[in-house]
């Protein structure tokens, strides 16, 4: 009898749980990734094996985050695995062209009802008084990320910068591979796939150093600054900005822009560090955004993957910056719209999108008018310059991030309302000593966030040499100190949602 209550108790944590989905800061990956480590080092010289386990591996990953969505996955791989190749052995540009518009019709098709049908229907009752009735439409998480992984291999096939993988299960490994299924990075198939091959696997000490740093960066962004600062303060003043004062709401939106990048960067850190811990690298993904002096090195610096994504394969096929310079601001805007759309099935990121647009284009007009504006960038000279420069594009960004957290545009007046019509500087002193706890993690996650990159590169020096061993005591304590620190359940990262 005692075994089976365990048996339930342990089949009802392996299930899916739609509430609780597994994240990388659980106690629950841990245990799973431990357990699969314990085989995966039997697969380091043999491919086949090695591809297939991960590949099981990833799927059993996206069940336990999305349930049996992970057909859906399945069913993404198969049919651009098969579309690759039709494109790469057809003969005629009319025909190649033709499966390129049958891959975007499937994936976009798909990611349209999942994403955007909600948001119709609402429309369709808003314009014709009407009252269709509509069940609410689930969103697999990571949807998104996997389908322009898909799209961009495909679209990479047919500009003749890559060959189609020859096995379906290597291409379903590409799409599913675990570390970054479900928040990215989006990892391109000309730089994963050539890893996939490698025999034997070989990770280096190097490797496995950057990978335990990577992680343990992730795990105190994550899990010790972006749920403290959430749950504590960011959440409340995003819920009832009226309750609280001008002041308070705009240190509740500082609070929001150290949130989401440390909830972001951080996820992004641990899927970089676990593929590292695989043998597996990818392209760096977050470079401290905020030290950007202009808007257009923010975007080289924040979601790096997404944004060259957007850049290679909707803004340069737009005709980029070919076509003059009005069509140039146009391709600006309709590429940062989109990528509002991408985030989001709401005119709050639409207008996110448009704020990031038209500060493209601004500096775009800047660069033509003034050539010195060119130096604002990251290679600018003066440190006058450049500090006025990171001032006005943190709080260009910030500004967007109201539209992005608030749950509806009512939210986003009444903050704007607080902030210009109840500052008071005045309760400074008062706010600081109430929010002790929240000052000091926000102070030390700018501090962190600014701190030189030659800091950051002795710190990965030192974690990276250190032993094994010592390695797993720091790890240790930094899981101590989450657990110390931890209000309530896990929370989920914020781009899961997207």
């Amino acid at each position: 009898m005692l075994q089976s209550i365990d048996m339930g108790k342990l089949w009802e944590l392996l299930s899916y749980d739609a509430d609780s989905p597994l994240i990388f800061s659980s106690g629950l990956f841990l245990f799973l990734f431990a357990s699969f480590s314990l085989f995966y080092s039997f697969t380091a010289r043999r491919v086949l094996p090695r591809i297939i386990y991960v590949t099981l591996f990833s799927l059993y990953f996206y069940y336990k985050s999305s349930g049996f969505y992970f057909l859906l996955l399945i069913s993404v791989a198969t049919s651009d695995y098969l579309i690759g190749r039709a494109i790469y052995v057809s003969q005629t540009v009319s025909r190649r062209k033709a499966l390129v518009a049958l891959s975007l019709a499937i994936d976009l098709g798909m990611l349209a009802y999942f994403k955007y049908t909600n948001m119709f229907i609402d429309l369709v009752n808003v314009l014709r008084g009407g009252h269709i009735q509509f069940k609410d439409i689930f969103l697999p998480i990571g949807i998104s990320f996997f389908t322009f992984q898909s799209l961009s291999y495909i679209i990479d096939i047919y500009r003749h910068r890559l060959r189609p993988v020859r096995r379906w299960i290597d291409y379903l490994f590409y799409i599913s591979f675990f570390p970054q299924l479900v928040a990215g990075p989006i990892v391109r198939a000309r730089d994963f796939i050539p890893q996939i091959y490698r025999n034997p696997l070989n990770v280096s000490r190097t490797m496995f150093g950057e990978g335990v740093f990577l992680i343990i960066c992730g795990l105190f962004k994550k899990a010790v600054i972006s749920d403290f600062i959430s749950i504590n303060f960011v959440d409340r003043v995003f819920d009832d900005p009226l309750l609280y004062t001008g002041l308070e709401n705009l240190f509740g939106v500082y609070g929001y822009a150290l949130q989401i990048y440390c909830d972001f960067s951080g996820y992004s850190d641990m899927a970089i560090g676990i593929a590292l811990l695989l043998g597996f690298r990818f392209n760096k993904n977050f470079d401290s955004p905020y030290k950007s002096a202009t808007i257009t090195e923010f975007w080289r610096r924040w979601h790096i993957s997404l944004s060259s994504w957007l850049k290679d394969y909707l803004y340069i096929s737009l005709g980029g910056n070919r076509k003059g310079r009005i069509r140039t601001y146009l391709n600006l805007m309709v590429t940062m719209v989109l990528g509002g759309l991408w985030h989001g099935a709401s005119l709050r990121f639409v207008i996110w999108g448009a704020i990031h647009g038209t500060a493209l284009a601004v500096h775009k007009v800047a660069m033509a008018m003034f050539p010195s504006f060119k130096a604002q960038g990251i290679d600018m000279k003066s440190p006058v310059r450049r500090l006025i420069g990171t001032l006005i594009t943190f709080h260009v960004v910030c500004v967007g991030w109201i539209f992005f957290r608030a749950e509806d545009m009512k939210t986003v007046g009444d903050i704007f309302s607080q902030i210009f019509t109840s500052f008071d500087i005045s309760i400074l002193p008062q706010f600081i000593a109430g929010y002790k706890g929240i000052m000091i993690l926000m102070l030390v996650g700018y501090a962190l966030h600014f701190m030189p990159d030659s800091l950051e590169a002795r710190a990965k020096r030192i974690v990276t040499s250190m032993p094994i061993v010592l390695q797993a005591v720091v790890i240790s304590l930094l899981i101590w100190l989450v657990m110390q620190i931890k209000s309530g359940d896990i929370q989920p990262f914020i781009y899961f949602q997207f």
